[in-house]
């Protein structure tokens, strides 16, 4: 499906020199998400199990590996042809395959996974029946979830296309810079759920509750920092993407608009991290419809467009959707609606 998707981009109202640009690099990025996919299979089972360590480092070495091939295929060091942004893009097909390589060689081999691997190699491709429906009832709903987050994202990010390509790059740069630090919450709220999963599978509810608590005070310390460092560098960090005056000057007003909302990004991420671990997966899919499609994009679009604030009014639409997500999705304000799930309801700890 991703092969497609050039065809739909002179379709999609952007800058001829965009479509351009966008054209080739889609081709070849798109084939990166079969090692994705198979990099992101072995992780999950390996961190279900608790080994995060491991797909921690794969993915430190695999950035690193990344942004060397991206500098040498950029810009033609190291020997290398410069191809510009098509380097980029054939930097990450090739650190996402060699990912995909090195995290499934450590699950199919290490000795600390022995016992959990089936006797016979082959019954990893013939999963039964009831697997395959327990996997679709926990992951469909998840999938749902993130396809509508990062669809909205992407439709707003077309739709600022049409401000112009100044405003598209300040936006890039802003939103760039914050994902950066979105990511960071989002392996806090891998933890969350690893940790509220497992405790509860123990039956200790307490220590459930408490890890989903301890879960949201680091991501309200960390994105609390990550805010003012992102407000006090808003006119340094953007000068490393770009060195266009208009552009600089529209991403430091972007970044101070992103800086606003990594607080609301935080504890979303964690909320979602924390409702998995309780198997409650169904009730984050109808709030992420209604924040990213029936608030957010309609907001956007008004601010935008209408008040004709132009890329702030779609960034301010983010903080809007991002908290109201972060408010529906709390574990402690709700109990799960998962049968025999702990509440989260707060209560001193017996």
């Amino acid at each position: 499906l991703s092969q497609l998707l050039p065809l739909l981009l002179p379709l999609l109202k952007q800058s001829p020199e965009v479509v351009a640009l966008a054209t080739p690099w889609v081709r070849v990025v798109g084939w990166s998400l079969l090692p994705l996919m198979v990099f992101q299979g072995f992780r999950e089972w390996a961190e279900g199990l608790g080994l995060t360590k491991q797909a921690m480092q794969l993915s430190i070495a695999g950035n690193v590996v990344n942004a060397l091939l991206c500098y040498a295929l950029i810009f033609g060091h190291f020997g290398a042809p410069a191809m510009g942004l098509m380097g980029a893009a054939w930097a990450t097909l090739i650190a996402r395959i060699g990912m995909a390589v090195l995290m499934a060689q450590f699950v199919l081999r290490a000795e600390q996974l022995r016992t959990r691997r089936p006797a016979d190699p082959a019954a990893w491709l013939r999963p039964g029946l009831a697997e395959l429906r327990g996997q679709l009832a926990l992951g469909l709903p998840i999938g749902v979830q993130m396809m509508l987050e990062v669809g909205a994202f992407s439709v707003s990010f077309l739709m600022i296309g049409w401000l112009g390509v100044t405003p598209q790059a300040a936006h890039q740069i802003a939103i760039n810079v914050a994902s950066v630090t979105y990511m960071a919450a989002s392996g806090i709220g891998a933890a969350a759920t690893i940790r509220v999963g497992s405790l509860r599978g123990r039956g200790d509810v307490a220590e459930a509750r408490q890890a989903g608590f301890a879960a949201y005070w680091l991501a309200f310390g960390f994105m609390t920092v990550m805010g003012l460092l992102m407000l006090s560098l808003r006119h340094v960090i953007p000068q490393f993407y770009n060195d266009d005056p208009l552009v600089l000057a529209q991403a430091a007003t972007l970044m101070t608009i992103a800086a606003a909302f990594q607080i609301s990004d935080g504890l979303q991420v964690v909320g979602l991290g924390a409702l998995r671990g309780l198997e409650d997966v169904k009730v984050p899919s109808v709030v992420a419809l209604l924040a990213y499609w029936a608030l957010a994009l309609p907001l956007g679009y008004g601010l935008g467009f209408g008040l004709k604030l132009g890329a702030p009014g779609w960034l301010w639409r983010r903080k809007r959707s991002s908290s109201t997500t972060a408010t529906a999705d709390r574990p402690v304000s709700r109990p799960s609606h998962t049968p025999g799930a702990p509440s989260f309801s707060p209560k001193p700890r017996p």
